[in-house]
């Protein structure tokens, strides 16, 4: 079995909205998140639990974690092995939030126009 790989999306201007995100987390939430994303790159079945597919998008991905009270969500896409990372946030309704997956879908377009690939 070969290992994924956990990548983070950058913007045209060098930003990392993942790691922004990770950076203004609580320790324990920021540990949280690094078990669960070891985990996808370890394991060769991911659970559902911790990585599901988005319904009704163009290959985005959801990476749930739950910590105390707060449950966050990291949005990703594969290429190959490789999980990408585009941004996170705190989930406070039971629907992700329309804007949130737009983002998501955003970036991931702007990484495939960038490397010169159609998505």
């Amino acid at each position: 079995m070969m290992p994924r790989k956990i990548k983070f999306y950058r913007t045209r201007d060098d930003k990392c909205p993942i790691e922004n995100f990770l950076d203004s987390l609580p320790g324990k939430a920021a540990q949280k998140i690094i078990w669960v994303l070891k985990l996808i790159e370890e394991l060769e079945i991911i659970p559902a639990l911790y990585l599901k597919k988005l319904a009704g998008t163009d290959e985005l991905w959801e990476c749930r974690i739950k910590q105390g009270s707060n449950i966050y969500r990291l949005f990703a896409f594969f290429i190959g092995r490789e999980v990408w990372l585009t941004h996170g946030f705190v989930k406070k309704t039971q629907k992700t939030p329309a804007n949130e997956i737009a983002r998501a879908q955003k970036y991931r377009q702007d990484y495939f126009n960038r490397i010169g690939r159609s998505s």
